[in-house]
């Protein structure tokens, strides 16, 4: 409980609140739903904590988010509220899909195809490209201050200059 409170760290979570509510701030001011933002946040994390990860994280949240767009179609298009089986199947077919996807060479975050298909589905937008802009949007918003917020508590853990980091 000591080490949360030692100046370091007081100092890194202060500054990682900043950027926290710079991103929400960018995202009210973009027209894009804060939670959204947090999908993109999380997916960051979820995975190799650098920009090379961070940008396969929030492609695999993009290709979750055209799953869910894919998934929604498939549902609009029975005309009518879709029944138990008709639901099921599609469930089946998306989880299929995301599953096998795991085992693509680069974009295989099972994290990320999910965290974009419950986005898809939370923010209850019809299918389309307005929906997958804003969703898109707020997610890459939420990596990018991920990736920024990242890499200040590096600069400030370890600075420039200073000797290896010992922990006690």
């Amino acid at each position: 409980m000591k080490q949360a409170f030692a100046p370091i760290n007081l100092k890194i979570t202060v500054v990682e609140s900043v950027i926290t509510a710079l991103a929400a701030s960018a995202a009210v001011l973009s027209e894009l739903p804060i939670w959204a933002m947090f999908v993109g946040w999380i997916a960051y994390f979820t995975r190799g904590l650098d920009l090379r990860h961070g940008l396969i994280n929030l492609g695999c949240v993009m290709i979750g988010l055209c799953l869910g767009i894919g998934a929604a179609s498939v549902l609009g298009s029975l005309g009518r509220p879709p029944g138990l089986g008709e639901q099921a199947a599609v469930v089946f077919g998306v989880a299929l899909i995301v599953l096998s996807l795991r085992f693509l060479p680069v974009f295989n975050n099972l994290l990320g195809f999910f965290l974009g298909l419950v986005a898809w589905f939370a923010a209850h937008l019809p299918p389309g490209a307005a929906g997958l802009m804003t969703l898109a949007g707020a997610a890459t918003l939420g990596s990018l201050a991920g990736w920024i917020a990242h890499s200040l508590q590096r600069r400030l853990a370890h600075p420039a200059g200073a000797g290896p980091a010992h922990s006690n």
